[in-house]
């Protein structure tokens, strides 16, 4: 086949890759975050692991592949190329497959049983196009206790990672069995670890007035009964949940209990939680018609740009 013929079937292969991006975005209009190809940096921020290790050259499950360390803008979720700007490059390696030409290996981070691209994201992309399921590639791997599951979007890990979390928080300090309690719950990661804190800063106070130091049963009971729940009521009472659908009460325990902090290092000691529940309530709808107005602002002055 000469090079001509060889130039247009690559133009063609960039050309349907293109295509399924388009369409694969078109698909999550609604949820675009299902259709972005997860951050090396996001997922690493997530799962805090603590070794890296040279794993060397492996022959690596093309599939696998769930992200990119510095280029996972230009690519969706499935490696489809996102923009004209990757046509040359992705077809210089299209064309080389095709002339079965040895490239050279790529390189990626292993995370939590999935990879990441460090170098050869548009090697991986033609890869993924041509249906190849196998890649050498030089690895590194990061210590995670916790395995990912390819395929699934940010938030879907995200949420994975909290119910790890949470497992965790409640098989060490068998929290659910001394409250009978199993719905402290988050919508973000690394907040049963504040809550650990909270009861462990409860228990030091407790045991400053106490002549035998007590257990971190008595203390997870008495921090529930008397700092979580009275929070909890509080947030019921002023019917904060209301203007905080996405989020749940445990979130609004640790958000109004630093909000609070904050406050009384401000204005002293003597400002109640009920009146940081309510200056928290006026912030935050000051903040979302502020946002609403910035939106209808900006989209009149881009209408009259266009007029």
């Amino acid at each position: 086949m000469n090079d001509a013929l060889l130039s247009s079937e690559t133009d063609v292969d960039f050309s349907k890759a293109r295509n399924k991006a388009l369409f694969n975005e078109l698909q999550h209009f609604l949820n675009p975050e299902e259709a972005t190809l997860i951050s090396f940096q996001d997922i690493k921020n997530l799962l805090k692991p603590k070794n890296e290790t040279y794993k060397g050259l492996q022959i690596v499950p093309v599939n696998l592949i769930v992200g990119s360390e510095g280029r996972y803008r230009d690519f969706d979720n499935r490696f489809f190329p996102k923009s004209m700007h990757l046509k040359t490059r992705w077809e210089h390696i299209d064309m080389a497959l095709i002339k079965d030409i040895s490239l050279p290996s790529i390189s990626l981070y292993e995370l939590g049983g999935v990879y990441f691209v460090r170098d050869g994201n548009h090697r991986v992309s033609v890869a993924k196009a041509r249906g190849v399921e196998f890649i050498d590639a030089e690895v590194v791997s990061l210590q995670s206790e916790i395995k990912l599951h390819p395929g699934d979007s940010l938030k879907k890990m995200t949420r994975q990672v909290i119910e790890y979390e949470k497992r965790l928080f409640y098989g060490e300090t068998g929290f659910g069995d001394v409250t009978d309690y199993w719905l402290l719950d988050f919508s973000v990661p690394g907040q049963y670890d504040v809550i650990y804190n909270h009861i462990l800063t409860h228990k030091y106070y407790i045991n400053m007035s106490q002549s035998e130091e007590i257990g971190m049963d008595r203390a997870i009971m008495s921090w529930f009964e008397t700092v979580y729940l009275p929070v909890i009521r509080v947030i019921d009472r002023n019917r904060i949940m209301r203007h905080f659908r996405k989020r749940t009460k445990s979130d609004l325990y640790v958000w109004l209990i630093k909000y609070w902090d904050e406050l009384k290092g401000k204005f002293g000691e003597s400002y109640t939680l009920e009146e940081a529940a309510m200056r928290m309530l006026r912030k935050y709808h000051k903040s979302f018609f502020r946002k609403i107005l910035n939106k209808l602002t900006s989209h009149y002055f881009r209408k009259k740009l266009k007029t």
